[in-house]
């Protein structure tokens, strides 16, 4: 099993082994993302995403056989390698929560690699998690309690959205839309920042494509996705400013 960012020791839950655990939900999880500059971001997100942070796209996965190499999208949160700059004081000052956030400290993960099946996982490393203090996941019957039946179906939600979102990736992918984009900017201090290992739609290739491939990413609803991602860019200019001022 995988651990993805931000998480320690991902464990199965299991109701018996499991059944006196508690979640202490007053506890802060912004902590967990003070050092990570992005987040996966899914489609279904892009609308509220693009007003605070700009979307870009990364490769991920290894390298298959016909170089198509998969692409995810990220919401970016700072300019530099372990700079967020959306958390302060222990607290998110943006408006939007990435999914991706708002699930911690659970998650859905394989057991093993040859099965499909999925379960529902706890960051056994979270320290709001106890035998004393907090929320029940498990009732006295060691069924799921309401909170852990919310907490699953979240998650279920959440997976289908990255899978969808997997799923538009390879296909505007396959169209070659991508390329490699690199942002610069001078900081009122006079300091050069430059980022660059991102990837953009490119609106030469997207203006160039035939039309009967436009229409297919009109009526799918890809192209207001793409334009919300074009749109998200500006706050590239945005992030230079804050990082800036926090410089």
């Amino acid at each position: 099993m995988s651990t993805p960012p931000m998480y320690g020791n991902l464990v199965p839950l299991d109701r018996r082994l499991h059944q006196n655990l508690r979640l202490n939900t007053e506890i802060p999880v912004v902590s967990r993302v003070a050092g990570l500059n992005s987040l996966f971001l899914a489609v279904v997100e892009f609308a509220e995403a693009c007003k605070e942070y700009p979307i870009v796209f990364v490769r991920v996965g290894d390298v298959p056989a016909d170089g198509k190499q998969a692409v995810a999208p990220l919401a970016v949160l700072g300019l530099k390698a372990g700079s967020n700059l959306f958390v302060k004081d222990n607290s998110w000052t943006g408006n939007y929560v990435p999914a991706y956030l708002r699930r911690y400290p659970f998650s859905m993960a394989r057991i093993d690699q040859e099965s499909d099946s999925m379960a529902v996982c706890y960051d056994s490393e979270w320290a709001g998690f106890s035998q004393t203090e907090g929320t029940m996941l498990f009732g006295t019957d060691n069924e799921p309690s309401e909170f852990l039946k919310n907490v699953q179906n979240f998650l279920e939600s959440f997976e289908q959205e990255a899978e969808r979102t997997r799923l538009i990736c390879q296909q505007l992918n396959e169209l070659d839309l991508f390329r490699e984009m690199r942002f610069e900017a001078t900081l009122a201090s006079g300091d050069k920042l430059d980022v660059d290992g991102f990837l953009a739609v490119d609106e030469k290739k997207l203006a160039e494509l035939p039309d009967d491939e436009v229409l297919k990413l009109h009526r799918s609803g890809l192209l207001s996705l793409l334009e919300m991602h074009r749109v998200s860019m500006g706050n590239m200019s945005r992030l230079a400013a804050k990082h800036g001022a926090t410089s």
